[in-house]
């Protein structure tokens, strides 16, 4: 059976969208057997090798240059912040909140995104950055609060500004992305490499690597084949497919609301209201901040 391009483009996407929609499961199901601190470790090991083999497909001889003096700095940083700093955040995070509350304050990074086009990239704040930023804090404030907006009590605040700060840290990974003009598979190996030594390092001095049952490391693999690792070129050759990628990308919308089926199903989490309307308030903020991207390429495509 030939498939069109388009098809394919779908089918890699939708497959995405599908394996990201379960992380946040598989994260508090780790997280009942590991700390924080190991889950990250075992998570970008796991992540390191089999990235390591996309960049060698695409870099041979570039991807054992991870000291060569013009990088070494660059790589220090962005092993740093992604996936040693991001991660630790965002798994103590879930490992404070439930998971329907962590995952979609999580999912915030677009409108930090925004943010951070403005302050470093010159991009202007329009009216809708403006709107989109208001509509997806006002989320974040009915899942932080679980609906009561006037009592101003929060099961976890600390949780609640760690998964709102990560979308920060993300944010920052992705500016210096575009800085680094190399191959993003070659960046995104160096950078997990660089994170997993920083991880190794932090057990050392300040954790340890005892498990009590190791069934558990099954998730942290898991997590770091389909959260940080294969997932990623999944979604890189859906976009690369389609025609129209800004519509392509909004298939990642979908992501958060699959994810609470997931939750509700396999973690049992009785899953509130206020998560389902905060997370409405969120994706409405980012969908409507991209807008005109979605109009734009609609036009090219008639």
């Amino acid at each position: 059976m030939n498939l069109s391009k388009n098809s394919k483009s779908n089918i890699y996407a939708l497959s995405a969208v599908i394996l990201w929609s379960t992380v946040a499961t598989a994260f508090k199901f780790t997280l009942e057997g590991l700390n924080f601190v190991q889950l990250l470790f075992f998570s970008s090991l796991s992540s390191v090798l089999i990235l390591f083999l996309f960049a060698f497909r695409k870099n041979k001889r570039a991807v054992f240059n991870f000291f060569d003096k013009r990088y070494i700095k660059i790589n220090l940083l962005l092993g740093f912040v992604n996936p040693f700093l991001y991660y630790l955040v965002l798994f103590k995070a879930y490992s404070l909140l439930p998971a329907q509350e962590a995952q979609p304050l999580n999912y915030t990074w677009p409108i930090a995104i925004s943010l951070f086009s403005v302050l470093f990239l010159g991009d202007k704040l329009t009216l809708k950055t403006i709107i989109g930023l208001i509509l997806a804090f006002f989320g974040v404030f009915i899942i932080a609060s679980r609906g009561d907006l006037f009592a101003l009590k929060f099961e976890s605040i600390f949780g609640v500004i760690l998964a709102a700060g990560s979308s920060i840290i993300w944010a920052s990974f992705w500016i210096l992305n575009l800085k680094d003009n190399r191959d993003s598979s070659l960046k995104l190996f160096i950078a997990f490499l660089f994170g997993t030594i920083y991880s190794f390092v932090y057990l050392i001095l300040f954790d340890s690597f005892e498990i009590q049952n190791p069934k558990y490391l099954l998730g942290a693999v898991y997590i770091g084949l389909f959260e940080m690792g294969i997932t990623f070129f999944l979604w890189m050759n859906g976009l690369a497919l389609s025609s129209n990628k800004a519509k392509t990308s909004t298939l990642a919308y979908l992501s958060p609301f699959i994810s609470m089926f997931f939750i509700a199903l396999i973690l049992k989490e009785k899953i509130l209201p206020s998560s389902i309307i905060g997370l409405i308030f969120i994706v409405s903020g980012i969908i409507y901040q991209n807008l005109n991207k979605l109009k734009r390429s609609n036009r090219i495509k008639e």
